[in-house]
C-alpha cells in the first residue's frame, strides 16, 4: 500500500476529533458528566483511546470543547436560517432563542458546561469558543449598541445567567419568562426572534446533533477513497 498523502492524513486526524466531539455531546446528554468515561467517549466515536489525549488534556476539556461546538453551531444556524436577514433587532432575538433553546433542549449538557466554566479553569480557550465569542460581538455590533466591545460581555452574562436559571436543579425558571425578561433588556418584541413552541421549517430534529459535527467530508484530491470510522484507515473503494 502506498504511503498516505499529508491531505489524507490531515482528514484523518480532523475526522477523529470530530467524532470525538460528537461523541463527548451524546453520552453527556444520555448518561450525564460523571457517568461518561473518556473510554466511553473513545468507543462511542470508533477511535483509539490514546487519540482522546492526543487531542484533549482530558475529559473537563473535551466536554468543555464539545459543548462550545453545539452552542456556535447552534447560534450560527439560527442567525442565518432562511429567511436571512442583517436586520439588528432580529438577529439579537434569534440569538437569545437560540441559547435559551439549547437550556430547553439539552438540560444536562448545559447543567454541566455551567458547572464546569465554574471550575478553577474556568473558560478553555478553544476555536468554537472564540467563533461562539465572534457571533455574538458581531450580533451586538449590528444590534447598534453605542459600545458594543462593553455590551458583548453584558450579553454574555445575561445568557449565562438565563442558562443556568433555566437548568439549575429543583427549581428552574421557566424559559418564556427569562425570555420576556432578556426581550425587555433590549426592548425587543414578542414576536421577532422564534417564540416559544414555534416550529422552525427545515431544521433537523434537535435531538439529532449530527450536522453540526463535519465526520464525512473528504480530500479534494482523494476522491475514491472511503473511511473506515473504526480503525481511521483509508479503504480504497474503486477496485
Amino acid at each position: 500500500m502506498s504511503p498516505r498523502s499529508r491531505s489524507v492524513n490531515e482528514e484523518l486526524r480532523r475526522r477523529s476529533r470530530e467524532r470525538l466531539l460528537q461523541a463527548a455531546v451524546e453520552l453527556v446528554s444520555e448518561q450525564g458528566y460523571e457517568a461518561t468515561t473518556l473510554g466511553d467517549i473513545a468507543d462511542r466515536a470508533g477511535s483509539a483511546r490514546g487519540l482522546v489525549s492526543y487531542y484533549f488534556p482530558g475529559k473537563r476539556q473535551l466536554v468543555q470543547s464539545a459543548v462550545h461546538r453545539l452552542m456556535h453551531r447552534t447560534l450560527e444556524e439560527a442567525l442565518e436560517r432562511e429567511p436571512r436577514t442583517e436586520d439588528g433587532r432580529e438577529r439579537m432575538a434569534r440569538a437569545i432563542d437560540a441559547i435559551l433553546g439549547l437550556a430547553r433542549d439539552q438540560p444536562v449538557l448545559m447543567r454541566q458546561h455551567m458547572a464546569g466554566i465554574l471550575q478553577p479553569e474556568g473558560f478553555m480557550q478553544c476555536p468554537d469558543q472564540q467563533r461562539l465569542a465572534q457571533l455574538l460581538s458581531e450580533t451586538v455590533a449590528r444590534f447598534g449598541s453605542p459600545d458594543a466591545t462593553a455590551e458583548y460581555p453584558m450579553l454574555r452574562a445575561l445568557l449565562m445567567g438565563a442558562v443556568y436559571a433555566a437548568v439549575v436543579p429543583g427549581a428552574p425558571m421557566p424559559i418564556p419568562t427569562l425570555r420576556a425578561e432578556l426581550f425587555k433588556r433590549y426592548g425587543l418584541e414578542r414576536e421577532l426572534g422564534v417564540p416559544p413552541d414555534t416550529e422552525v421549517p427545515g431544521r433537523t430534529c434537535d435531538t439529532d446533533l449530527s450536522r453540526f459535527f463535519a465526520t464525512d467530508r473528504q480530500p479534494a484530491d482523494q476522491p475514491g477513497v472511503h473511511y473506515d470510522d473504526r480503525s481511521d484507515r483509508p479503504d480504497d473503494q474503486s477496485k
